[in-house]
Protein backbone atom coordinates (compact mmCIF):
# COMPACT_ATOMS: atom_id res chain seq x y z
CA UNK A 1 0.00 0.00 0.00
CA UNK A 2 1.45 3.72 -1.25
CA UNK A 3 2.24 5.32 2.13
CA UNK A 4 0.37 8.61 2.69
CA UNK A 5 1.60 11.80 1.80
CA UNK A 6 3.03 14.59 4.41
CA UNK A 7 -0.20 16.90 3.58
CA UNK A 8 -2.83 13.93 4.18
CA UNK A 9 -0.86 12.65 7.33
CA UNK A 10 -1.01 15.98 8.45
CA UNK A 11 -4.14 16.90 7.32
CA UNK A 12 -5.33 13.53 9.75
CA UNK A 13 -3.54 14.57 12.21
CA UNK A 14 -4.95 17.78 12.87
CA UNK A 15 -8.62 16.17 12.32
CA UNK A 16 -7.78 14.00 14.83
CA UNK A 17 -6.39 15.96 17.08
CA UNK A 18 -9.65 18.70 17.28
CA UNK A 19 -12.61 15.60 16.32
CA UNK A 20 -11.29 13.03 19.14
CA UNK A 21 -11.76 15.67 21.99
CA UNK A 22 -15.08 16.72 21.00
CA UNK A 23 -16.12 13.04 20.05
CA UNK A 24 -15.20 12.12 23.73
CA UNK A 25 -16.73 14.98 25.37
CA UNK A 26 -20.50 14.32 22.72
CA UNK A 27 -20.56 10.96 23.96
CA UNK A 28 -19.34 11.67 27.90
CA UNK A 29 -22.51 14.70 27.52
CA UNK A 30 -25.20 12.38 26.23
CA UNK A 31 -24.52 9.42 28.54
CA UNK A 32 -24.66 12.09 31.60
CA UNK A 33 -27.44 13.56 30.25
CA UNK A 34 -29.04 10.16 29.53
CA UNK A 35 -28.77 9.22 33.07
CA UNK A 36 -28.73 12.41 35.35
CA UNK A 37 -32.07 14.20 33.78
CA UNK A 38 -34.54 11.15 34.97
CA UNK A 39 -33.05 11.73 38.44
CA UNK A 40 -34.17 15.62 38.08
CA UNK A 41 -37.70 14.72 37.25
CA UNK A 42 -38.19 12.84 40.81
CA UNK A 43 -41.20 10.98 39.41
CA UNK A 44 -40.61 7.87 41.78
CA UNK A 45 -40.24 9.84 45.08
CA UNK A 46 -43.32 12.24 44.26
CA UNK A 47 -45.44 9.19 43.43
CA UNK A 48 -44.44 7.77 47.14
CA UNK A 49 -45.22 11.05 48.60
CA UNK A 50 -48.63 11.51 46.52
CA UNK A 51 -49.55 7.66 48.04
CA UNK A 52 -48.62 7.91 51.71
CA UNK A 53 -50.61 11.86 51.73
CA UNK A 54 -53.43 9.59 50.55
CA UNK A 55 -53.49 7.30 53.28
CA UNK A 56 -52.78 10.41 55.35
CA UNK A 57 -55.41 11.91 53.49
CA UNK A 58 -58.13 9.24 54.30
CA UNK A 59 -56.69 8.57 58.17
CA UNK A 60 -58.12 12.34 58.73
CA UNK A 61 -61.17 12.52 57.24
CA UNK A 62 -61.99 9.52 59.32
CA UNK A 63 -61.62 11.92 62.17
CA UNK A 64 -64.61 14.73 63.48
CA UNK A 65 -63.30 18.01 61.28
CA UNK A 66 -64.99 21.13 61.20
CA UNK A 67 -65.68 22.96 57.33
CA UNK A 68 -62.13 24.95 57.72
CA UNK A 69 -59.79 21.84 58.26
CA UNK A 70 -62.05 20.16 55.61
CA UNK A 71 -60.92 22.71 53.12
CA UNK A 72 -57.97 22.85 53.96
CA UNK A 73 -57.06 18.82 53.70
CA UNK A 74 -58.77 19.74 50.04
CA UNK A 75 -56.52 22.32 49.23
CA UNK A 76 -53.80 19.95 49.98
CA UNK A 77 -54.91 17.18 48.20
CA UNK A 78 -55.47 19.07 45.47
CA UNK A 79 -52.05 20.06 45.25
CA UNK A 80 -50.31 17.09 45.93
CA UNK A 81 -51.99 15.69 42.60
CA UNK A 82 -50.91 18.83 40.86
CA UNK A 83 -47.53 18.55 41.78
CA UNK A 84 -47.90 14.49 40.52
CA UNK A 85 -48.99 15.47 37.30
CA UNK A 86 -45.99 18.11 36.77
CA UNK A 87 -43.71 15.30 38.08
CA UNK A 88 -45.30 12.99 35.14
CA UNK A 89 -44.87 16.05 32.64
CA UNK A 90 -41.14 16.18 33.82
CA UNK A 91 -40.44 12.96 33.31
CA UNK A 92 -42.83 12.60 29.94
CA UNK A 93 -40.43 15.39 28.53
CA UNK A 94 -37.36 14.18 29.96
CA UNK A 95 -37.81 10.84 28.01
CA UNK A 96 -37.73 13.16 24.80
CA UNK A 97 -35.08 15.50 25.67
CA UNK A 98 -32.09 12.91 26.03
CA UNK A 99 -32.75 11.86 22.19
CA UNK A 100 -33.13 15.32 20.78
CA UNK A 101 -29.90 16.29 23.21
CA UNK A 102 -27.79 13.69 21.82
CA UNK A 103 -28.99 14.75 18.09
CA UNK A 104 -27.94 18.04 19.05
CA UNK A 105 -25.02 16.90 20.19
CA UNK A 106 -24.33 14.65 17.20
CA UNK A 107 -25.00 18.08 14.72
CA UNK A 108 -22.68 20.10 16.87
CA UNK A 109 -19.85 17.58 16.61
CA UNK A 110 -20.76 17.33 12.81
CA UNK A 111 -20.53 21.36 12.58
CA UNK A 112 -17.09 21.01 14.86
CA UNK A 113 -15.72 18.45 12.65
CA UNK A 114 -16.41 20.54 9.09
CA UNK A 115 -14.53 23.42 10.96
CA UNK A 116 -11.81 21.40 11.97
CA UNK A 117 -10.95 20.07 8.46
CA UNK A 118 -11.24 23.27 7.23
CA UNK A 119 -8.80 24.40 9.72
CA UNK A 120 -6.63 21.46 9.19
CA UNK A 121 -7.02 21.33 5.75
CA UNK A 122 -5.78 25.12 5.94
CA UNK A 123 -2.98 24.37 8.34
CA UNK A 124 -2.16 21.54 5.91
CA UNK A 125 -1.50 23.19 3.07
CA UNK A 126 0.28 26.09 4.36
CA UNK A 127 2.84 23.81 6.13
CA UNK A 128 3.19 20.96 3.12
CA UNK A 129 3.35 23.24 0.25
CA UNK A 130 6.21 25.25 1.36
CA UNK A 131 8.16 21.83 2.67
CA UNK A 132 7.21 20.01 -0.77
CA UNK A 133 8.91 23.06 -2.56
CA UNK A 134 11.73 23.22 -0.57
CA UNK A 135 12.04 19.40 -1.08
CA UNK A 136 12.27 20.03 -4.41
CA UNK A 137 14.70 22.85 -4.14
CA UNK A 138 17.10 20.28 -2.47
CA UNK A 139 16.87 17.82 -5.52
CA UNK A 140 17.46 20.76 -7.88
CA UNK A 141 20.57 22.17 -5.42
CA UNK A 142 21.80 18.14 -5.15
CA UNK A 143 21.67 18.24 -9.34
CA UNK A 144 23.18 21.12 -9.41
CA UNK A 145 20.12 23.02 -11.49
CA UNK A 146 19.30 26.74 -10.73
CA UNK A 147 16.46 27.10 -8.57
CA UNK A 148 13.30 28.44 -10.14
CA UNK A 149 12.88 32.61 -9.94
CA UNK A 150 8.86 32.06 -9.52
CA UNK A 151 6.94 34.07 -6.99
CA UNK A 152 7.15 31.56 -3.52
CA UNK A 153 4.33 29.83 -2.42
CA UNK A 154 2.83 31.39 0.58
CA UNK A 155 3.34 30.49 4.48
CA UNK A 156 4.78 31.21 7.32
CA UNK A 157 7.34 33.65 7.57
CA UNK A 158 9.88 30.93 8.45
CA UNK A 159 9.63 29.31 5.31
CA UNK A 160 10.70 32.85 3.59
CA UNK A 161 13.69 33.34 5.61
CA UNK A 162 14.06 29.34 5.36
CA UNK A 163 14.12 30.29 1.25
CA UNK A 164 16.54 32.62 1.62
CA UNK A 165 19.14 31.24 2.89
CA UNK A 166 18.57 27.82 0.84
CA UNK A 167 19.26 30.31 -2.23
CA UNK A 168 22.12 31.86 -0.56
CA UNK A 169 23.32 27.97 0.26
CA UNK A 170 22.61 27.14 -3.33
CA UNK A 171 24.48 30.35 -4.79
CA UNK A 172 27.60 29.58 -2.16
CA UNK A 173 27.61 25.52 -3.53
CA UNK A 174 27.29 26.83 -7.09
CA UNK A 175 30.40 29.50 -6.90
CA UNK A 176 32.17 26.53 -4.80
CA UNK A 177 31.70 24.12 -7.53
CA UNK A 178 32.39 26.25 -9.98
CA UNK A 179 36.01 27.24 -8.35
CA UNK A 180 36.62 23.69 -8.12
CA UNK A 181 36.10 22.69 -11.91
CA UNK A 182 38.20 25.92 -12.34
CA UNK A 183 40.73 24.90 -10.11
CA UNK A 184 40.76 21.50 -11.94
CA UNK A 185 40.98 23.16 -15.41
CA UNK A 186 43.46 25.05 -14.48
CA UNK A 187 45.35 22.68 -12.79
CA UNK A 188 45.30 20.51 -16.06
CA UNK A 189 46.47 23.68 -18.01
CA UNK A 190 48.99 24.25 -16.01
CA UNK A 191 50.78 20.31 -16.11
CA UNK A 192 49.56 20.53 -19.95
CA UNK A 193 51.75 24.01 -19.90
CA UNK A 194 54.80 22.54 -18.07
CA UNK A 195 55.31 19.40 -20.09
CA UNK A 196 54.93 21.59 -23.17
CA UNK A 197 57.32 23.54 -22.03
CA UNK A 198 60.17 21.24 -20.92
CA UNK A 199 59.62 19.63 -23.99
CA UNK A 200 60.28 22.65 -25.89
CA UNK A 201 63.27 23.65 -23.50
CA UNK A 202 65.04 19.93 -24.16
CA UNK A 203 65.91 20.57 -27.94
CA UNK A 204 66.30 24.37 -27.53
CA UNK A 205 69.57 24.04 -26.06
CA UNK A 206 71.53 22.31 -28.79
CA UNK A 207 69.72 24.22 -31.52
CA UNK A 208 70.84 27.29 -29.75
CA UNK A 209 74.60 25.87 -29.36
CA UNK A 210 74.35 24.63 -33.25
CA UNK A 211 73.17 28.27 -34.54
CA UNK A 212 75.64 30.23 -32.68
CA UNK A 213 78.59 27.81 -34.09
CA UNK A 214 76.94 28.68 -37.49
CA UNK A 215 77.09 31.99 -37.00
CA UNK A 216 80.44 31.75 -36.05
CA UNK A 217 81.81 30.03 -38.87
CA UNK A 218 79.90 32.15 -41.36
CA UNK A 219 79.30 29.85 -43.88
CA UNK A 220 78.85 31.63 -47.28
CA UNK A 221 75.06 31.32 -48.88
CA UNK A 222 73.73 30.51 -45.55
CA UNK A 223 73.11 33.66 -43.67
CA UNK A 224 69.36 33.47 -44.20
CA UNK A 225 69.03 30.22 -43.79
CA UNK A 226 70.45 31.18 -40.07
CA UNK A 227 68.27 34.21 -39.46
CA UNK A 228 65.32 31.85 -40.21
CA UNK A 229 66.88 29.59 -37.58
CA UNK A 230 67.74 32.48 -35.45
CA UNK A 231 63.97 34.48 -35.29
CA UNK A 232 62.00 31.18 -35.14
CA UNK A 233 64.33 29.63 -32.05
CA UNK A 234 63.89 33.23 -30.24
CA UNK A 235 59.86 32.57 -31.20
CA UNK A 236 60.27 28.87 -29.48
CA UNK A 237 62.05 30.30 -26.51
CA UNK A 238 59.67 32.94 -25.75
CA UNK A 239 56.64 30.18 -25.82
CA UNK A 240 58.46 27.99 -23.63
CA UNK A 241 59.07 31.08 -21.06
CA UNK A 242 55.07 31.80 -21.62
CA UNK A 243 54.07 28.04 -20.89
CA UNK A 244 56.81 27.61 -18.05
CA UNK A 245 54.85 30.82 -16.49
CA UNK A 246 51.36 29.60 -16.94
CA UNK A 247 52.50 26.45 -15.30
CA UNK A 248 53.83 28.44 -12.57
CA UNK A 249 51.96 29.98 -9.76
CA UNK A 250 53.34 33.23 -8.11
CA UNK A 251 56.11 32.14 -5.63
CA UNK A 252 58.65 33.11 -2.97
CA UNK A 253 57.87 35.68 -0.55
CA UNK A 254 55.58 38.78 -0.95
CA UNK A 255 56.15 42.62 -0.30
CA UNK A 256 54.07 45.94 -0.89
CA UNK A 257 52.96 46.70 -4.18
CA UNK A 258 52.52 50.46 -5.12
CA UNK A 259 49.73 49.96 -8.13
CA UNK A 260 49.57 53.21 -9.32
CA UNK A 261 53.86 53.41 -9.54
CA UNK A 262 53.68 49.65 -11.12
CA UNK A 263 50.93 51.13 -13.72
CA UNK A 264 52.76 53.76 -14.70
CA UNK A 265 55.96 52.15 -15.16
CA UNK A 266 54.82 49.54 -16.99
CA UNK A 267 52.55 51.30 -19.28
CA UNK A 268 55.28 53.63 -20.37
CA UNK A 269 57.45 50.84 -20.83
CA UNK A 270 55.49 48.51 -23.04
CA UNK A 271 53.11 51.03 -24.74
CA UNK A 272 54.89 52.76 -28.02
CA UNK A 273 55.08 56.37 -28.75
CA UNK A 274 53.12 56.43 -31.17
CA UNK A 275 50.39 55.24 -29.45
CA UNK A 276 48.60 57.84 -27.27
CA UNK A 277 48.86 57.08 -23.62
CA UNK A 278 47.25 58.20 -20.66
CA UNK A 279 47.80 57.21 -17.07
CA UNK A 280 45.49 58.41 -14.42
CA UNK A 281 46.01 56.94 -11.10
CA UNK A 282 43.96 58.55 -7.67
CA UNK A 283 46.53 59.95 -4.67
CA UNK A 284 46.93 57.99 -1.63
CA UNK A 285 46.24 54.70 -3.06
CA UNK A 286 47.28 52.02 -0.05
CA UNK A 287 49.64 49.23 -1.13
CA UNK A 288 48.73 46.27 -1.77
CA UNK A 289 50.64 42.71 -0.90
CA UNK A 290 51.50 40.62 -3.71
CA UNK A 291 54.40 39.59 -5.97
CA UNK A 292 56.06 42.72 -7.68
CA UNK A 293 56.99 41.01 -10.67
CA UNK A 294 54.41 38.33 -11.14
CA UNK A 295 51.50 41.52 -11.15
CA UNK A 296 53.74 43.68 -13.53
CA UNK A 297 53.91 40.65 -15.64
CA UNK A 298 50.33 40.39 -16.00
CA UNK A 299 49.83 44.27 -16.55
CA UNK A 300 51.97 44.00 -19.27
CA UNK A 301 50.50 40.93 -21.03
CA UNK A 302 47.37 42.83 -20.78
CA UNK A 303 49.01 46.15 -21.85
CA UNK A 304 50.35 44.02 -25.05
CA UNK A 305 47.25 43.17 -26.00
CA UNK A 306 45.82 46.28 -25.98
CA UNK A 307 48.43 47.76 -28.39
CA UNK A 308 47.78 44.92 -30.58
CA UNK A 309 44.15 46.02 -30.61
CA UNK A 310 45.01 49.86 -31.43
CA UNK A 311 46.94 49.51 -34.09
CA UNK A 312 49.83 52.33 -35.05
CA UNK A 313 47.59 55.30 -34.46
CA UNK A 314 45.18 54.16 -30.86
CA UNK A 315 44.90 55.06 -27.59
CA UNK A 316 45.03 53.30 -24.32
CA UNK A 317 43.94 54.80 -20.93
CA UNK A 318 45.54 53.26 -17.40
CA UNK A 319 43.53 54.01 -14.34
CA UNK A 320 44.15 53.43 -10.82
CA UNK A 321 41.87 53.83 -8.47
CA UNK A 322 39.85 52.71 -5.05
CA UNK A 323 37.00 50.15 -4.66
CA UNK A 324 35.78 47.62 -2.45
CA UNK A 325 35.84 43.89 -2.88
CA UNK A 326 33.67 41.70 -0.99
CA UNK A 327 33.24 44.22 1.13
CA UNK A 328 36.26 45.39 2.16
CA UNK A 329 39.06 48.34 0.34
CA UNK A 330 40.65 47.02 -2.55
CA UNK A 331 42.64 48.90 -5.43
CA UNK A 332 41.72 48.53 -9.11
CA UNK A 333 43.76 48.91 -12.35
CA UNK A 334 41.77 49.28 -15.56
CA UNK A 335 43.52 49.38 -19.19
CA UNK A 336 40.93 50.49 -21.76
CA UNK A 337 42.08 50.87 -25.31
CA UNK A 338 40.18 52.19 -28.79
CA UNK A 339 40.49 48.83 -30.62
CA UNK A 340 38.04 47.03 -32.98
CA UNK A 341 36.71 45.56 -29.85
CA UNK A 342 35.64 42.16 -29.03
CA UNK A 343 32.24 40.28 -29.83
CA UNK A 344 30.13 39.51 -27.30
CA UNK A 345 30.15 35.28 -28.00
CA UNK A 346 33.93 35.82 -27.42
CA UNK A 347 34.16 37.83 -24.90
CA UNK A 348 33.62 35.43 -22.25
CA UNK A 349 36.70 32.74 -23.40
CA UNK A 350 39.01 35.31 -24.02
CA UNK A 351 40.69 34.44 -20.19
CA UNK A 352 40.96 30.56 -21.49
CA UNK A 353 44.20 29.56 -22.45
CA UNK A 354 45.20 28.92 -25.74
CA UNK A 355 42.57 31.38 -27.47
CA UNK A 356 44.31 33.98 -29.72
CA UNK A 357 43.82 35.60 -32.78
CA UNK A 358 47.70 36.26 -33.18
CA UNK A 359 49.33 34.84 -35.60
CA UNK A 360 51.30 32.26 -33.68
CA UNK A 361 50.47 33.64 -30.67
CA UNK A 362 50.22 31.05 -27.55
CA UNK A 363 46.72 32.14 -26.37
CA UNK A 364 48.66 32.82 -22.68
CA UNK A 365 48.84 36.21 -21.99
CA UNK A 366 45.25 37.34 -20.42
CA UNK A 367 45.37 33.81 -19.11
CA UNK A 368 48.87 34.01 -17.45
CA UNK A 369 47.31 37.33 -16.02
CA UNK A 370 43.91 35.87 -14.82
CA UNK A 371 45.90 33.36 -13.23
CA UNK A 372 47.98 36.07 -11.10
CA UNK A 373 45.28 38.34 -10.44
CA UNK A 374 43.53 35.22 -8.88
CA UNK A 375 46.70 33.95 -6.91
CA UNK A 376 46.07 37.02 -5.54
CA UNK A 377 42.61 36.59 -4.21
CA UNK A 378 41.80 39.46 -6.58
CA UNK A 379 39.00 39.67 -9.94
CA UNK A 380 39.18 40.56 -13.14
CA UNK A 381 36.68 41.62 -15.07
CA UNK A 382 36.37 42.61 -19.12
CA UNK A 383 33.97 44.90 -20.95
CA UNK A 384 33.79 45.27 -24.66
CA UNK A 385 31.71 45.95 -27.71
CA UNK A 386 32.70 45.64 -31.64
CA UNK A 387 33.59 49.21 -32.41
CA UNK A 388 33.67 50.77 -28.90
CA UNK A 389 37.37 49.32 -27.46
CA UNK A 390 38.18 47.11 -24.57
CA UNK A 391 38.33 47.61 -20.83
CA UNK A 392 40.21 44.79 -18.55
CA UNK A 393 40.12 45.63 -14.89
CA UNK A 394 42.15 44.06 -12.63
CA UNK A 395 40.98 44.31 -8.59
CA UNK A 396 43.35 43.64 -5.74
CA UNK A 397 42.39 43.80 -1.98
CA UNK A 398 43.80 46.00 0.32
CA UNK A 399 45.32 44.49 3.57
CA UNK A 400 45.35 47.19 6.08
CA UNK A 401 48.28 47.40 8.73
CA UNK A 402 47.04 47.14 12.24
CA UNK A 403 45.95 50.30 14.11
CA UNK A 404 49.37 52.28 15.20
CA UNK A 405 51.28 50.48 12.34
CA UNK A 406 52.99 53.02 10.22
Amino acid sequence: MRALGFRTRLFVILSLFALAPALALTVAWGVMASRAVPLFSGTAAWERLAETGQRAMSAAREAPLDATQRQAIRAHELELEESVTQAHRFAFLASRFVPVLVVSALITLAILWMAASRVAGHLSRQMSRPLDELVGWTALIERGAPLPVDKPLRGAPEFRVLRERMRAMAHELATGRDRAIEAERLRAFRESALRVAHELKNPLTPIQFALARLKREELPGAADAIEVIDTETRRLDAMARSFAQFGRLPEGPVSAVDLAELASYTARATVPPSITLDVEAEAGIPMVTGHHDALQRALSNVLLNAVDACGRNGGITVRVCRTTLQGGPAASVSVRDTGGGIPASRLPHIWDPYVTDKAGGTGLGLAIARQTILAHHGTVHAESAPGEGTTIRFTLPITLPPAGVA
